[in-house]
């Protein structure tokens, strides 16, 4: 349990401390909202530059706007979802490797 007495949520820094123990500087807050804030830029500029550009089309729907977006959103989604399927085949118990000590 957390000692609320050396437990901190506000800081200066706007950083979560625990036990007087800074954290990294990549756990702040502030650093991960930017972190956050520039993927999303980065992610809708190169969604709207796809209007931008010409395409060398072998597939007609490769000519829609924002297919390659939605296409590897999707495809990760389909990535996420197969590994937890294949994780019911392949998951082992804890003490796999140790069942025989």
């Amino acid at each position: 349990m957390i000692n609320p007495d050396k437990s901190s949520v506000k800081t200066p820094q706007k950083c979560i401390t625990i036990n007087d123990h800074e954290v990294h500087w990549i756990e702040r807050i502030r650093t991960i909202k930017g972190i956050l804030y520039g993927l999303f830029i980065i992610c809708i500029a190169l969604f709207v530059a796809d209007a931008f550009y010409h395409k060398h089309i072998v597939f007609e729907v490769q000519s829609l706007f924002g297919f390659y977006a939605i296409f590897g959103f999707f495809m990760c989604v389909g990535l996420v979802l197969a590994a937890k399927f294949l994780r019911l085949f392949l998951m082992r118990n804890e003490d796999y490797y140790d069942s025989d000590r």
